[in-house]
């Protein structure tokens, strides 16, 4: 077996789906399956059951794709010390980020980086926050970005805060809102998240308090959403009001914008985070880029 089998067999426990690992692995499905089958043969062993679309790993398969897992993180930690090695900031960073850090900040932040240190070479994981504090807790990733309030006992840095605020076409009436369509945005994680990656206190938490402080009475909620953009858009087109982070909401919008405040005066935010394992700090990779992010101004919510 080579590093690539390792790969292979990740990626179809990974997806449980043949077309959709051979898309990650730029193979077509077919060349993926016959190389299923010289494994197969190789190891004189059955991997993979296939009953119509529908795939299952025997036990056999179950213990290679452990046994590859290892492998592949061993391969990762012998490349991250040779490079480490070096006088050179070089080799792979593997970062995680939510979704929305990726889409408004991510891009520019690599750009500097490697414009510093043009060695470097990326990997980027990007997903719901929960899911990147499984991939940092698991060390499948070496620092992350992470939106909201989570238990972290290694190192953490505050990076960016957002205001979330209601948004509507027209200006609004407060004591109306609940006589008021809402449109709500809900995220879909497909597994169940485990308690140690959940966030402490959600958007919905801090949602549900505010409401809680001035109505009796549960929203009108009329359409769910899983993205603020869609949201958004339901918005300006008259649809009803959203509450969205405020990184969403541009000048040109023509939207009404009110910033939530608790009836103590309290500013309703949500924070972004760096996060990592302070034993990652050893890989000079890592500590030039926490470094360098530590360094960097982000605009704040507008």
């Amino acid at each position: 077996m080579e590093e690539k089998d390792f790969t292979i067999l990740r990626y179809i426990a990974e997806e449980m789906h043949l077309t959709k690992a051979a898309e990650r692995l730029f193979m077509t499905q077919p060349a993926l399956t016959y190389r299923i089958q010289q494994l197969e043969k190789e190891l004189d062993t059955q991997i993979l059951i296939k009953n119509g679309k529908r795939i299952k790993f025997t036990a056999q398969g179950e213990y290679l794709v452990s046994f590859a897992n290892k492998m592949l993180a061993e391969y990762r930690v012998a490349k991250d010390s040779l490079a480490n090695m070096s006088s050179d900031v070089q080799g792979t960073l593997r970062i995680g980020a939510a979704s929305i850090f990726a889409r408004y900040y991510l891009p520019s932040l690599m750009k500097s980086f490697v414009t510093l240190y043009p060695k470097v070479i990326y990997n980027v994981y990007t997903g719901p926050s929960p899911k990147i504090m499984e991939l940092l807790d698991t060390e499948s990733v070496d620092v992350a970005f992470i939106r909201g309030e989570y238990k972290w006992t290694d190192p953490k840095y505050p990076i960016t805060e957002e205001n979330l605020c209601l948004i509507s076409k027209h200006e609004i009436d407060l004591d109306e809102l609940p006589n008021l369509q809402r449109i709500e945005y809900s995220y879909n994680i497909k597994q169940p998240i485990p308690s140690k990656f959940r966030p402490q206190v959600s958007v919905k938490d801090n949602m549900r308090s505010w409401w809680a402080e001035r109505y009796s009475v549960p929203p009108l909620t009329t359409v769910m959403v899983d993205s603020y953009d869609i949201c958004k858009e339901m918005v300006i087109n008259d649809l009803g009001y959203a509450f969205i982070p405020e990184t969403f909401i541009n000048e040109g919008d023509d939207l009404h914008k009110i910033r939530l405040l608790r009836q103590n005066g309290e500013t309703i935010k949500r924070t972004t985070w760096l996060q990592y394992k302070e034993s990652s700090m050893q890989l000079n990779i890592v500590d030039k880029f926490v470094s360098f992010v530590r360094s960097q101004s982000f605009p704040p919510s507008q």
